[in-house]
């Protein structure tokens, strides 16, 4: 551990006994155990994931009234269902949420009634294009009712009357969701967000709260500098509700990411916060192009996942949205097809091992002030010289420290160092610590 400053020196190498291969595996089991639940943007199947996810973290869950104001939105009534199906002339079940609980339209008004096949229709989702595949649907703030079936289940609907079956209740109840506090050495946070409002989807988003679960359970074994505040929030009302009630912490984050889409086989996708060079922007793409692979960078646009809450103007908190593959840039988004299938554990690995990699940069960039300022210092002599793999090796080695030597000056951090030498951050900060501990470095303000 970097004893000095951060706190994370060891990060990238999966500190504390953890290997890739493990935690996406761990990741793994426990996204299997959260897939059957249903869960929507309330209702028992958020309070059922949030206390899976305690069996790993000792999650705080918070519960708010329907009803209560924040901001131009109202917490709305709490949606649980029990029972859903389609039954044929015959009374056979041929629509059955049992199968699937992508097969009721979220947050599906109570129904019992036999309706003539043309109204039906009026209440059916399907995906021509994918005749296999369910879709997933929602009707949050409009109260309605309706079945997501495949298309070739639709095609075989002949019957001229079906009985309609939507055991649900809409009623009065609360908002839930998990907040968990690493607490650092100093009150300014870095706030990690997921959102767990989707039923039975891998990638979009139980990748999102496995991740995160598992993040938050390592960091809570390090002694990490910054604090770190997880949110496990329903989309869109969620973030808007826990920034409602909790403008006294705002001006505690310093950094952020929301977390979505991080299962599949796709490149790392970062969509940058509203300020666009916020260090948080600035270190995922230090990480990404340190990877070596294919990525993508999107400006920030006011459209997508609950960083555009964060990032609304009256708070501009430098908080991005980290994936792999975005929504609605894969098939199998919003579909059956979203499964364990989908997802892969040495996916899920590679992103924890990036995010890490992100919050090492976090955690140990710092700026320093050069003691020896007049001409380079001689090295050799305080032992800095030294072979270290290859001759390759010592060149960046020694390079790196040249770098740090002169961009010392108070105003450049060692990521501004990074990204001007084009050397990794990991390589700009062992050289500073060496400088450092030679008496060659102070930190600023020291």
């Amino acid at each position: 551990m970097h004893a000095g400053h951060g706190g994370m020196r060891d990060m990238q190498v999966f500190g504390n006994g953890i290997r890739p291969e493990l935690i996406g595996r761990d990741m793994y089991q426990l996204m299997s155990e959260l897939y059957p639940l249903c869960r929507s943007i309330t209702g028992n199947g958020v309070r059922k994931t949030l206390q899976l996810l305690r069996h790993q973290i000792s999650l705080e869950i918070r519960e708010v009234p329907s009803g209560t104001k924040v901001y131009d939105w109202t917490v709305p009534k709490e949606w649980n269902i029990q029972d859903a199906y389609l039954k044929n002339a015959k009374g056979e079940k041929i629509v059955d949420f049992a199968k699937s609980n992508l097969h009721v339209l979220n947050y599906s008004i109570p129904v019992k009634a036999k309706v003539s096949l043309t109204e039906l229709k009026e209440h059916l989702y399907t995906i021509p294009d994918y005749p296999d595949w369910i879709p997933y649907r929602t009707s949050y703030y409009r109260e309605n009712w309706g079945f997501c079936l495949s298309h070739k289940q639709f095609q075989d609907l002949t019957d001229s009357e079906y009985e309609v079956c939507i055991d649900s209740t809409l009623e009065p109840g609360s908002l839930t969701y998990g907040e968990f506090v690493v607490k650092g050495r100093m009150e300014a946070e870095v706030l990690l967000s997921c959102h767990i409002c989707h039923p039975s989807l891998c990638n979009d988003n139980l990748s999102g709260i496995v991740l995160m679960t598992f993040l938050a359970k390592y960091l809570s074994t390090l002694p990490v500098r910054y604090t770190y505040r997880f949110l496990f929030i329903p989309g869109t009302i969620g973030s808007i509700t826990w920034l409602s009630l909790n403008e006294s912490k705002v001006s505690k984050i310093q950094h952020g990411l929301v977390a979505a889409c991080l299962g599949d086989s796709g490149n790392f996708t970062y969509k940058k916060s509203r300020r666009g060079t916020a260090e948080i922007d600035r270190s995922v793409v230090h990480v990404l192009k340190s990877l070596g692979n294919h990525f993508v960078i999107q400006e920030f646009i006011p459209f997508g996942y609950d960083q555009r809450q964060f990032c609304s103007p009256g708070f501009d908190l430098p908080v991005g949205c980290f994936m792999r593959t975005p929504h609605g840039q894969y098939p199998e988004y919003h579909t059956s097809a979203d499964d364990l299938d989908f997802v892969r554990p040495e996916q899920l690995a590679e992103s924890f091992s990036a995010l890490l990699a992100i919050l090492n940069i976090l955690e140990n960039n710092a700026t320093y002030v050069n003691q020896n300022p007049e001409c380079e210092p001689q090295l050799g002599k305080r032992g800095l010289y030294r072979t270290v793999g290859g001759q390759q090796d010592t060149r960046t080695r020694e390079l790196a420290m040249l770098w740090v030597l002169n961009l010392s000056d108070g105003s450049h951090s060692l990521l501004d160092i990074a990204e001007r030498s084009s050397l990794h951050f990991d390589v700009i900060r062992d050289a500073a610590d060496d400088l450092k501990e030679a008496g060659l470095l102070k930190e600023y303000p020291g």
